[in-house]
């Protein structure tokens, strides 16, 4: 035993106090400071490829405001349709303090992406990944400008994937799929805004905020691959993105067993409505047919369908299969364009 200013302290005491720091903080410490230079490092890279949009008012709409990612040196951006919808021009605005006039070059509302153009050259273009690669789980990190506050940063993960947004222009509807479901902290004006990976590599285009009641602390965002890119590329040649029409609506459905082991997948999409003069009506389908193939490319669900009916499918005849009273069937289909 040793006294120590009247207080008896035992061996043993004094000798837990002088322990080290176990080990696990230690790691602890360590990931956190890893993480945190990870958040770092992709703000640094990519702060000066997002910029804020303010875009112009017309008779019918007030000026609105969100966020944009630059892809080419030459001012091309992209953001989400939704937030030029309606103006033709507007201003971008940088970290660095720069301002430039912009643009809109193109917009197509369903699949929320559109392209700007802001005036001179020399920005920072972004790198772009593919969010096809990604994995739940996986860090990802959004800028953006929500509330108008520029060069906002936040981090969190990818919560889920393969999830699906309602998008509608004119009389068209369509279910934008693969959308990338994340917790990094998203707000109004995020929208347009970058979702990067820990490599600084832009894999999705932030489009909406779940908010309270569905799902608080939920953001959304479109992804970056090959479908979007193609996307993107026509609008900023100031083509519109035409796709192809086949009429039916439904949802995904369990094959009978003999189906699914003679074609190597378990689902394909129950048919629950058929548009009238449509190319699905042509081809005699029915409610309660069950897509599973389109020219040989497996059909398991909507956003499936939908990646097939490309620009490519319009005018041209292809082979749809289908179970009907649970045997596989095969009838030839001329798809036509699908108007907004």
């Amino acid at each position: 035993m040793t006294a120590i200013s009247g207080t008896v302290v035992s061996t043993e005491e004094r000798e837990a106090d002088t322990e080290p720091v176990p080990e696990l903080r230690r790691d602890e410490g360590a990931i956190l400071d890893a993480y945190s230079r990870t958040v770092t490092q992709v703000a640094e890279r990519l702060l000066g490829s997002v910029a804020s949009l303010r875009v112009g008012s017309s008779a019918r709409r007030a000026v609105g405001s969100g966020s944009a990612v630059v892809i080419s040196a030459d001012g091309l951006l992209v953001t989400s349709a939704h937030v030029v919808d309606g103006a033709s021009s507007g201003t971008a605005s940088f970290s660095n303090g720069e301002e430039a006039e912009i643009e809109v070059v193109g917009a197509d509302r369903l699949s929320d992406l559109a392209v700007v153009r802001a005036a001179g050259d020399g920005y920072r273009p972004a790198p772009l990944g593919d969010a096809d690669e990604l994995k739940v789980g996986q860090l990802v990190v959004a800028i953006g400008n929500p509330f108008g506050f520029a060069g906002s940063v936040s981090a969190g993960v990818v919560s889920a994937l393969g999830r699906s947004l309602l998008a509608s222009a004119g009389n068209a509807t369509r279910l934008v799929g693969d959308v990338i479901q994340t917790d990094a902290a998203l707000h109004p004006g995020n929208s347009g805004g970058a979702l990067a990976t820990s490599a600084a590599e832009v894999v999705g285009i932030n489009t909406a905020v779940v908010g309270p009641g569905v799902g608080q602390g939920l953001g959304m965002a479109v992804p970056v691959n090959t479908v979007t890119r193609a996307i993107i590329g026509a609008l900023a040649a100031g083509r519109r993105v035409r796709r192809a029409h086949l009429g039916v609506g439904g949802g995904s459905r369990a094959l009978p067993r003999s189906v699914a082991e003679s074609i190597g997948y378990e689902r394909g999409i129950e048919v629950v409505s058929v548009v009238a003069g449509s190319p699905a009506a042509e081809a005699g389908l029915r409610t309660r047919d069950v897509l599973v193939s389109l020219d040989g490319a497996a059909v398991r669900d909507v956003r499936d369908l939908q990646r097939l009916l490309t620009e490519s499918y319009i005018g041209r005849r292809a082979s749809l299969g289908f179970v009907r009273d649970r045997a596989l069937h095969h009838v030839e289909v001329i798809c036509t364009e699908l108007s907004a």
